[in-house]
This record gives C-alpha cells, sequence and structure tokens, in this order.
C-alpha cells in the first residue's frame, strides 16, 4: 500500500523542483528525502523522477501519479474537514504568512479573535512579499496568505476571498499645510515631497503605476521599507505619504496623523485571503478562514 508519508514528500520535491529545496522545507536532510523517494520508486517498479543539474523533472510515471496525488491528498483533507469538530481539539496550529502592512496592524485583532473561539489553537505567522507567500503556499509551507493588492494573473493554482477593500488617504502631519483640510485632489499631489515605500516594493509599484496613469510623476524625498518609520517621518513634518486608515488609527486617535480623503480618482486596494487551489483547507486553516469572512462580511 502507498504511504501517505511518501507522497505528501513527493509532492513537496515537484513543488520545489529539486530534493534540495525540498530538504529545506521539510527540515530534512537531502540524502532523507532522496532514500523516500527512492522507497516510492522500488514500491511502484518505476522512476518519478528525471534528475538533472538543474534540478529534477517528473516522467510521464510521475505526472500520472501527481495527478493522483493531488485527488487522493484533496479527499483526505475532505474526510478530515468533515467530521471535525475545530472547537474540540485540544491542540493545532495554523501557519499564515503576511504583507508587512497586514501583520503589523490587521493581524494581531485576527490572532485575538481566533484565540477567543478557539483557546486551544495557536497561529504561527511570518511577514513577507506577495510573490514569497504565493511561493510558500505552493510549498505546501504556508496554510494561508493574506495580501494586501493584486493577485498575479498567472498564479492560477492560487485560490483567493477578498475581504475588504480599504481606500488610501493622504496621511500628513500637524506641521504639514494640509492638515486639517476635509479632501484633496490627486492632482494636487504633483510636487508634493513624499515619503514611500522602497521601489522593490509591490505597494510602490501600485501606487507609482496609479500615479503615471494621471500623469503625476511623484517627489520621493525618502523611500524606507518600514511602514513605521515612514509614519514618524511624516509625524515630524517630513513631507506626506499615501495610507490606509487601519495603519494610523493610534496616531489619528492622539492628533499626531490627519487622513485626508482623495477626490478625483480613489485609490483603493483589495485585501485577500490566498491559499492553495489544489488540497482543500484543513479544519483549523477552514475555521480562520471563515472567522475573517464573517469579521469583514460585518
Amino acid at each position: 500500500m502507498l504511504d501517505l508519508y511518501k507522497l505528501d514528500i513527493f509532492t513537496r520535491v515537484v513543488a520545489a523542483g529539486s530534493l534540495s529545496k525540498a530538504a529545506e522545507q521539510l527540515h530534512m536532510t537531502q540524502s532523507g528525502v532522496s532514500q523516500h523517494i527512492r522507497a516510492l520508486e522500488d514500491a511502484l517498479g518505476t522512476e518519478l523522477f528525471a534528475r538533472g543539474r538543474r534540478g529534477v523533472e517528473l516522467t510521464p510515471a510521475g505526472q500520472r501519479l501527481l495527478s493522483y496525488c493531488e485527488s487522493i491528498f484533496r479527499l483526505v483533507a475532505e474526510a478530515e474537514l468533515a467530521v471535525t469538530d475545530v472547537a474540540g481539539l485540544r491542540a493545532g496550529q495554523l501557519t499564515i504568512g503576511v504583507t508587512p502592512g497586514v501583520s503589523a496592524y490587521l493581524l494581531p485583532e485576527w490572532v485575538q479573535m481566533f484565540g477567543q473561539r478557539y483557546p486551544n489553537l495557536a497561529v504561527s505567522a511570518q511577514t513577507g512579499t506577495s510573490p514569497a507567500i504565493v511561493a510558500e503556499l505552493r510549498s505546501g509551507m504556508l496554510d494561508l496568505g493574506a495580501i494586501e493588492g493584486e493577485l498575479d494573473g498567472a498564479d492560477t493554482d492560487i485560490q483567493q476571498q477578498p475581504l475588504r477593500e480599504f481606500d488610501q488617504y493622504v496621511i500628513v502631519g500637524r506641521r504639514h499645510p494640509w492638515w486639517g483640510r476635509a479632501e484633496v485632489h490627486l492632482s494636487e499631489l504633483a510636487g508634493q515631497p513624499m515619503v514611500m515605500r522602497q521601489s522593490n516594493s509591490q505597494t510602490r509599484a501600485w501606487l507609482d503605476q496609479a500615479l503615471r496613469e494621471q500623469s503625476l510623476t511623484p517627489r520621493v524625498i525618502a523611500e524606507l521599507d518600514n511602514l513605521e518609520s515612514i509614519k514618524r517621518m511624516v509625524m515630524i513634518g517630513t513631507g506626506l505619504t499615501i495610507l490606509p486608515l487601519y495603519t494610523i488609527t493610534a496616531e489619528q486617535e492622539v492628533g499626531a496623523l490627519h487622513p485626508i480623503p482623495i477626490s478625483g480618482r480613489l485609490l483603493r486596494r483589495t485585501l485577500r485571503l490566498l491559499w492553495r487551489a489544489a488540497r482543500p483547507l484543513s479544519p483549523v486553516a477552514y475555521a480562520f478562514r471563515q472567522l475573517l469572512i464573517t469579521h469583514y462580511g460585518r
């Protein structure tokens, strides 16, 4: 009988593209992974991978087995989901990857809500870029991902659940001449000193594109990779920035930052929950997803 553990290792090698990468993700030695694959091949009497300098590629037999593995693990996950009472679990863990803004300003509330509903379950989170989160979902290292913004149209193996759209606001400090304004037209940003995310971030690429569509070139006076640093610079009077409201809740309450709605063209991004299409969610991940859908559905 086929060993589910070995089949899981097989699918991890396929997703990683090499034995070494799969071993790193599984926290195993490369020789250990190789032994499991060899044992699986011996049990089936056929080679599953063609090994080369650049990694491994599936043989025709390997491709057929992968198709069956996807069905097998889908049925296993569906069976687990159908009979598991998540509230009755004595232990369990969700692994989620989140983008920086989600990690700092939304995730703490999510973890609190989940812990109140399921006190025996834990959440393990890591912060990364959207492409890194998608890659780790594919490899099976993450149960869920949460990103701000758009998913690449080529990522057809990743399912998504839009949770909520967030308008972006012009954010200024008390020393800025726009403090107290009720709104600002997008065209007024021309020539204004701006503090922005680093040029290689997806948030920055999205904002640059949105401004280019309005024939606006931002006057960037600082590029930072930390949202708290960006807010601090704006608070002391070093230009303005563009952020969603949830990132400045504390500063707005104490009167340190002022959000200004943008007129002329709304700047809006979508918060999305992601998971692998190849396998259904585990009961714990499914419970977390449903909790967020209910929360944002309100």
